[in-house]
């Protein structure tokens, strides 16, 4: 958590920075639309990174950084208040080797696919059209939960296994928490960069979260993708022993790029629209 702390940090820092450098100059020379706030719709569009906190993990990791991509709507309600509503699909992965649990040998992977719906609440005033506009995202949505363990060359699918007797859900509510900045390329196109840390309401996007079940009720993958000390020559866990840390819940995150393009606004629809009557 303090190493996505202090991403948020430094994030925000940049990108103030680059606003109070450039926005003055850029207001002197930038015309203001007559067009008012509400109404306008944009589409949107992105892909970067997607990193992974939770029990496989000490921190964000460069070796466990991963891809996503994104399609959204943006709907402007004021000055500086947007509804946003996106689907996306990413993958996560994460693994105990390197770490300070290194001895339990656990690692997954999960191709999965989440929505939100939410507020942008922008730094900036709509009708100032500013070059460079920091803004905060808040939102709740749901992500598929789908975590696989490479076993002999093979992904298996670890739900169905019950690797720690329990059948969980494969879908779970998240919050969305972000910060970003939107840099205007001309009147109906933007380009930027976002930070959005998803917590998910559940402990099992890695498979892992409790304790280890009796393993001679186990045999074949199930037992081997339960316990993974025998691949490194070690004893196996007893019943009962730790697995993961139910207390705290796993989350994901996304650092990326995004297009914004400008579908209609409702007053420029009323403007057609009186045009079509004088006709």
């Amino acid at each position: 958590m303090k190493n996505q702390f202090s991403s948020y940090i430094i994030f925000a820092f940049l990108m103030l920075c680059a606003c109070m450098s450039v926005q003055g100059q850029f207001n002197k020379n930038r015309f203001v639309r007559n067009i008012p706030a509400f109404g306008v719709l944009k589409i949107s569009g992105g892909g970067g990174a997607a990193y992974y906190m939770g029990d496989l993990e000490d921190g964000i990791t460069p070796k466990n950084i991963r891809y996503q991509a994104a399609l959204g709507l943006n709907y402007r309600l004021t000055e500086r208040l947007t509804a946003r509503g996106e689907i996306r699909y990413y993958r996560i992965a994460g693994q105990q080797a390197g770490t300070r649990v290194w001895y339990n040998n656990l690692s997954f992977r999960s191709d999965n696919a989440d929505g939100f719906v939410g507020f942008q609440i922008d730094l900036q005033k709509f009708s100032n059209q500013p070059l460079l506009n920091p803004y905060l995202l808040i939102g709740i949505g749901a992500t598929t939960i789908n975590p696989k363990a490479n076993y002999q060359g093979t992904w298996y699918s670890l739900p169905p296994l019950q690797t720690e007797g329990i059948a969980y859900s494969r879908v779970a509510g998240i919050v969305v928490g972000g910060i970003g900045v939107s840099i205007s390329v001309n009147d109906y196109c933007n380009v930027g960069i976002e930070l959005c840390d998803n917590f998910a309401d559940t402990d099992y996007l890695d498979d892992v979260s409790t304790n280890y079940p009796d393993l001679n009720s186990r045999t074949g993958v199930t037992l081997a993708l339960t316990d993974r000390r025998p691949e490194l020559g070690l004893a196996a866990n007893e019943f009962g022993n730790i697995r993961g840390n139910p207390r705290v819940r796993d989350s994901y995150g996304f650092l990326s790029v995004k297009v914004e393009y400008l579908l209609a606004s409702r007053f420029k629809n009323k403007e057609r629209r009186k045009l079509r009557c004088l006709r």
